[in-house]
């Protein structure tokens, strides 16, 4: 959880900025003591659990990777005030750490068992007079003293951080007070200090050097570390306490190597001549270059001075620069005795090196600028120090090898568990031992439940429950439930030639679109005549996708109802201009094949197309047919709508794509169809804005409302993906405020009642069921957990509802944030698991619940959506269109649309009505 620095009035019921930045790393605060880090009221109250838990089903036993605090520190910890400056000001915090851990001020501090939040705080076990003193880095490390490197310190005592307020709120005994945040940063802080001296630390992950490690490509390679974090939970026996959540840590490093040898490895050169002829290549127009910016994810990595024997410090790299040695030069002073200047001169950098080294630089490689005083070093003279981080977004290559690396058996999971606990270490720790913390080895054993699987119902037959129950069924015989409203049939089956002609032949073509129609029939899918079969030439750009629309019109007399692409490999650029023109320029929905399996043919493959094909058509595949009627017998009978949401973010260094935002909505009365929304959301922009919710979700709403009479929904669950404990809020305030708006304009008799459900699965909870799980040691779907890691006393759940194939599986965290609907806690819990059971193109239950999943889907759909120039010759009159609707909005929503729209869909033949994004 990532909570903003404070930087408002220092009121006295806010908290001191200093303890905000301290609560960035604590995770399971729930929304109240959220709220109380910034002061801020709680005008939505969140439900609360009540000691409600779930009964249906059957009751399991499930180890958790958490461990409980068994004793809280006995006497208060001292709380300092840390201040560090120097002549300039406030130091990096880099340079804070090193003043912190000077000799000179740890003399000066004496015993205590000192903590230091790297900023502004720090902890002991004793208490000392305020003390001030300077400490010179310079002298510190050996060099000649300058005025620079001298920082003034003040180390004051505050206050007394007690632990009894926490227990007294955890007990139910007291409400919220500020010290319960001090306290349990000091307790986060507490946990980290001893591994932090150890390991390399990443935030809550610590990496010991000399660990596994494994080769990605490129330079770059992935460690295994631990993660641990401590947090307030519902404990086993279902009472409020504290926990530490311990798991594996994958992180991306550099290879340590010589930094000439790493960058030409990182910028995809075979070998140094070949990253010299691309440098050189490259100079001309050295920022907009791929060589520049592989370099740059190089920024503020460590290295070390090869040819500086006597003063092997650790430095920063800045940047490269577009020179090599002999080109670079600086000016050379000369001083007397007295530090006057007396002759300078400029000199190359190769000249200096050479003179001052003896090294001989080579010519036609980049120079260095490190980042401190500017200093210009050539390349050859660095090598990097060991577990230097790699920030930048993997490539496929890379990101197909981490996968390998990071997806592990659950025993193999558990094992590097244990492994992790070794290196915590906590029985050993000095500073757990030292305030009298204490935490449990053993990990946590819960009560969960398996909930009651329900039957994937077809046109005229059921899956059974016991067979859905293990994960996966078969759909070969079967008819699906809702056949495609809109008939295959005006359909184009387009081969794709790449170059070096058509990638299949137009046998294997017919042979494929022949046997497609005949399953697509078994299936129940409504099919016309044959398709027309045309070959169509990417190197005609969007083009291609002309020929492919008018080819097909031409032939049928009539507009396509879809267009098949067959592929000869997977090519994310030819892919993202087939969708990108046939949804947003002929608004149409399409499906693209791989020519190996139209070669192969397969029964099982085409009966995969036809549910992707059908749901694109205005069908569904099944439904679950479950308990929610039993348990809720009203639930049927009331209008009801299902919206999801998420907002996924561009990658770290792309700021021209900016955040997106997708919305879904059911369509029917099982909420199998989704119909979905896409737009820009500004740039890292996690709450979706006014204008997004009043044009691109209120056009789908309308249609709803359209194909019900006129009416609106009396009831909305609202399922949002990727939000913290720290929205929650926004979410309430701003998109569900938003949304009850958007539904008064369009019905104002009518106003919906919000059921809010967060979801996430960026967390590091994994179920161990032991004899309760499957064969590989996973959970079985419908795995439940509601205490062990939920909130102490707000609603929330972990639920397995997937069956893993690969890997460890991750359960999928859901916080209750409203409940207007008073649904009670068990139908929530089932309807989320149910209608896992109905993704339209699957058949096994997906790991989250549809709606956020077709978000998700959406959303990267819409990349190919981007707004620029490509060789796709689509029109953009409506994206203009869209841009002055934007500049027309309200001011306040401005700052949402810095990144241009997204190009819409054309909605002549009512694309936005269909899973056009399946």
């Amino acid at each position: 959880m990532i909570i903003a620095q404070y930087d408002g009035p220092k009121d006295s019921d806010r908290v001191p900025p200093a303890l905000v930045g301290n609560m960035r790393n604590l995770e399971g605060l729930g929304l109240s003591l959220w709220q109380g880090v910034h002061g801020t009221k709680n005008t939505n109250p969140l439900p609360q659990r009540g000691g409600k838990f779930n009964s249906l089903g059957r009751e399991v036993n499930i180890g958790l990777n958490t461990f409980d605090v068994t004793s809280l520190p006995i006497k208060p910890a001292q709380q300092y005030d840390v201040t560090i400056v120097s002549d300039k000001g406030v130091p990096s915090r880099a340079v804070q750490m090193k003043v912190w851990k000077s000799n000179t001020l740890r003399n000066a501090l004496g015993q205590g068992s000192w903590l230091y939040d790297g900023n502004k705080l720090a902890w002991a076990t004793i208490r000392v007079k305020t003390l001030t003193l300077s400490v010179d880095l310079g002298a510190e490390e050996g060099s000649k003293p300058n005025p620079k490197n001298i920082f003034h310190v003040r180390v004051a005592p505050t206050k007394q951080v007690s632990f009894t307020t926490l227990q007294s709120f955890l007990d139910g005994r007291a409400s919220f007070d500020i010290s319960i945040l001090e306290t349990l940063s000091f307790l986060d802080h507490l946990l980290r200090e001893a591994p932090s001296q150890k390991f390399t630390q990443i935030k809550q992950n610590f990496f010991a050097r000399g660990g596994e490690r494994f080769a990605l490509g490129c330079g770059v390679e992935a460690y295994k570390g631990v993660f641990a974090s401590v947090r307030m939970t519902l404990n086993a026996q279902r009472k409020p306490g504290l926990s530490v959540n311990v798991d594996v840590a994958n992180g991306t490093f550099f290879m340590q190597m010589d930094l000439i040898d790493c960058a030409t490895q990182v910028c995809r050169a075979r070998n140094v001549d070949d990253f010299r002829s691309m440098f050189e290549k490259s100079r001309g127009n050295w920022h907009k270059s791929n060589m520049y910016k592989f370099l740059k994810s190089f920024t503020h990595v460590s290295v070390l001075k090869k040819y500086d024997v006597q003063g092997r410090k650790e430095v920063k790299v800045y940047k490269f620069l577009p020179k090599d040695p002999y080109e670079a030069q600086f000016k050379k002073e000369e001083r007397d005795n007295q530090g006057n200047v007396i002759a300078s001169r400029t000199v190359s950098i190769a000249e200096y090196f050479k003179q001052k080294y003896n090294l001989s630089c080579k010519r036609g490689l980049p120079v260095v600028e490190l980042s401190r005083k500017g200093e210009m070093v050539p390349i050859e003279g660095l090598t990097l120090v060991p577990n230097q981080r790699y920030r930048t977004k993997l490539d496929e290559r890379q990101t197909s090898n981490m996968i390998k690396f990071a997806v592990t058996a659950p025993n193999d999971r558990w094992a590097a568990v244990e492994h992790g606990l070794r290196m915590l270490d906590w029985g050993n720790d000095p500073y757990l031992r030292a305030y009298g913390m204490r935490i449990s080895a053993t990990p946590t054993q819960v009560r969960g439940r398996i909930l009651t699987t329900p039957e994937p119902t077809f046109s005229g037959s059921k899956v059974d429950a016991r067979s859905a129950a293990q994960g996966r069924w078969r759909i070969d015989g079967k008819k699906f439930y809702l056949p495609n409203s809109r008939p295959l049939k005006n359909w184009g089956f387009c081969v794709v030639d790449v170059g070096r002609g058509p990638c299949i032949s137009q046998q294997q073509a017919k042979a494929f679109a022949d046997r497609f129609k005949q399953i697509a029939l078994a299936h129940g899918m409504n099919v016309g005549g044959p398709p027309h079969l045309v070959v169509v030439k990417a190197v005609r750009g969007g083009e291609m996708i002309s020929d492919a629309w008018n080819g097909t019109g031409n032939n049928f007399q009539a507009k396509p109802n879809i267009l098949f692409f067959v592929v000869p490999t997977k090519d994310t650029d030819l892919y993202r201009r087939i969708k990108k023109s046939c949804e947003c320029r002929y608004g149409v929905v399409s499906q693209v094949l791989q020519s190996a399996h139209v070669e192969r043919c397969q029964d099982q493959y085409i009966s995969n197309v036809c549910m992707k094909v059908n749901a694109k058509l205005g069908g569904g595949t099944c439904i679950a047919s479950g308990m929610l009627t039993r348990m809720n017998p009203k639930w049927a009978k009331v209008p009801t709508m299902i919206i999801g949401a998420d907002v996924s973010h561009a990658s770290p260094g792309d700021d021209s794509s900016g955040s997106k935002a997708a919305f879904t909505i059911s369509l029917d009365k099982h909420f199998v169809r989704f119909a979905a929304e896409c737009e820009t959301n500004g740039s890292r922009v996690e709450i979706i804005s006014t204008h997004i919710i009043e044009s691109k979700l209120k056009a789908m709403v309308q249609a709803w409302a359209k194909s019900y009479g006129g009416h609106t929904p009396h009831q909305v669950i609202y399922f949002r993906d990727g939000v913290s404990e720290g929205q929650f809020q926004f979410v309430l305030n701003q998109e569900v405020a938003d949304m009850k708006a958007m539904f008064l304009s369009i019905n104002p008799k009518i106003e919906p009642k919000f059921t809010v459900i967060v979801c996430g699965k960026r967390h590091h909870v994994r179920f161990f069921p032991g004899k309760s799980g499957d064969r590989n040691g996973n959970p079985i779907p419908g795995t439940l957990v509601e205490s062990g890691v939920t909130h102490p006393f707000e609603i929330d759940f972990y639920l397995a509802s997937h069956a893993a194939i690969k890997g460890t599986a991750r359960p999928v965290h859901y916080n209750v944030i409203a409940n207007e609907n008073n649904y009670e806690i068990p139908f929530i819990e089932q309807l989320t698991f149910e209608h896992c059971l109905q993704y339209v193109r699957s058949t096994t239950p997906v790991s989250m619940v549809p709606a956020v999943y077709y978000a998700h889907l959406a959303s990267n759909r819409a990349t190919a959506h981007k707004n620029e120039a490509t060789i796709s010759s689509g029109k953009k009159e409506a994206y203009e269109k869209a841009k002055k609707d934007v500049k027309s909005s309200s001011s306040s929503d401005q700052t949402a649309f810095e990144i241009p729209p997204l190009i819409p869909l054309n909605n002549a033949q009512g694309i936005a009505s269909t899973m056009w994004y399946i």
